[in-house]
């Protein structure tokens, strides 16, 4: 019962409550929200997200960018390595959130508390 309330405050951080939103948890992964653009120069939209975590130590963000195309994006300890584009991933760190970049434009953003596994 706890993880689903840690999960949702891990999500809905107060700078990121305008964009990020958990819809459900069962304690290891999770559905919602996440701040994402498509393309270059697009403004961020609310996309629907899976958050997976993985009995390795890993976890998934699988994102929905609309008409039926989704985005995974691995991650090995916190730290996005990978993912289903065959494009260059690079990322930032902006305080508590992460921002995932995949050539030419896509952008992901992801409150860094949600990918450590409790």
């Amino acid at each position: 019962m706890i993880r689903p309330a840690i999960a949702f405050a891990l999500l809905c951080s107060p700078a990121l409550a305008q964009e990020t939103s958990l819809a459900g948890t069962d304690g290891t992964n999770s559905l919602g929200t996440i701040p994402c653009a498509a393309n270059a120069g697009d403004p961020l939209k609310t996309c629907h997200a899976e958050l997976r975590h993985h009995d390795d130590g890993t976890t998934t963000l699988a994102v929905g960018l609309g008409d039926g195309e989704v985005r995974s994006i691995y991650f090995t300890d916190g730290v996005p390595n990978s993912s289903s584009s065959a494009s260059k991933l690079t990322y930032e760190t902006r305080g508590d959130l992460m921002v995932i970049f995949i050539d030419p434009g896509e952008v992901y953003e992801i409150p860094k508390a949600a990918l450590i596994r409790q």
